[in-house]
């Protein structure tokens, strides 16, 4: 007796594998994280993340133009501000970090879209997404005054050029709030990527060196969401939606790929997946070591997005990727 199936027929060559691919990553799925400072001719690596740099504006400016011949269309950005305070004014002042990197990357780069990341954690002294009560050591935001800093985050990086807002908080109503500031200031148009699931995880650890935003006590289990939770997910993206997002945003990626899937079944919105800074420096170590083939592994990877749901991908190995599929 023989088998009557042979899957394996339509496995034989490199060209028939190519004709049956069921998901295939593209340079325009990508999206490239930029970390802005202060400065000029600032180019310096994050220790946890090689081959990531905070860079000064005159820097982003240039990997910006990199980044778009590269075939990737879409940057988004992160700024470390000279001075944080309570009241997060890095965040939302007109001549903040990320709002002098959108308007020199919008000149240099009309047409890379630039999404900003709203958030607050990296302009706060103490590391928490918004405001804190008194004296508070838990590290427990303040929800509803805090809505009022991210309203004018979202309008200052909109002026500043950025195309898409992409509130990272977690607060409960951000989405609505945003909403409300952009349409107040005429900014009908300007899309919003919500994080709409992003998960309190320890995966974001070399991030929060890229961005020196990790909180000076307590942690962010109150307003991030536990890992344990995945009915809880879709009840964000279904409250997200009702307030106006856009695009929704799962972060982590690699331990979530769940959660994408149910997201993008769930749902008639656009799915991006967050490969975060962890998952990005436990590749990079293992190959640095030998251990593994970098681009086969960022690949499988990538296409592990691809094929849970993910219409677009924030991952470090961006530009890596771009130039693999070029090859």
């Amino acid at each position: 007796m023989f088998p009557i199936h042979r899957p394996r027929r339509l496995r034989q060559t490199t060209q028939l594998r190519r004709m049956v691919r069921e998901h295939v990553v593209t340079t325009s799925d990508l999206i490239y994280p930029l970390f802005a400072v202060p400065g000029e001719g600032i180019a310096q690596e994050v220790k946890s993340m090689p081959g990531v740099y905070q860079l000064s504006v005159d820097k982003i400016v240039a990997e910006a133009k990199e980044v778009y011949d590269l075939g990737i269309p879409s940057i988004i950005l992160f700024g470390i501000p000279d001075n944080k305070d309570v009241e997060a004014t890095g965040a939302w002042h007109d001549c903040g970090i990320v709002q002098k990197a959108a308007t020199a990357v919008k000149e240099a780069v009309p047409e890379l879209v630039i999404i900003a990341d709203t958030c607050l954690c990296e302009y706060t002294s103490h590391g928490h997404c918004g405001y804190l009560e008194v004296g508070d050591l838990s590290g427990r935001v303040l929800n509803d005054p805090t809505l009022e800093l991210l309203k004018k985050t979202a309008v200052s990086q909109a002026k500043a050029g950025a195309d898409i807002i992409a509130p990272s908080g977690m607060m409960d109503g951000f989405v609505q709030a945003i909403r409300t500031g952009l349409d107040e200031a005429g900014f009908q148009d300007t899309p919003i990527l919500s994080y709409a699931a992003k998960y309190a995880s320890a995966y974001y650890g070399p991030f929060r060196d890229a961005a020196e935003s990790p909180p000076q006590f307590g942690d962010r289990s109150t307003y991030q969401m536990d890992p344990a939770n995945s009915q809880e997910a879709l009840k964000e993206v279904e409250l997200d939606i009702a307030e106006g997002a856009d695009m929704l945003m799962i972060k982590p990626a690699l331990a979530y790929m769940d959660i994408i899937w149910r997201v993008k079944e769930a749902t008639n919105l656009p799915v991006a997946a967050y490969n975060v800074s962890g998952e990005y420096s436990m590749v990079k170590a293992a190959a640095l070591n030998g251990w593994i083939d970098e681009q086969k592994v960022v690949m499988e990877t990538l296409t592990g997005f691809k094929r849970s749901g993910a219409d677009l991908i924030l991952t470090y190995h961006a530009k890596d990727a771009a130039r693999w599929l070029q090859a």
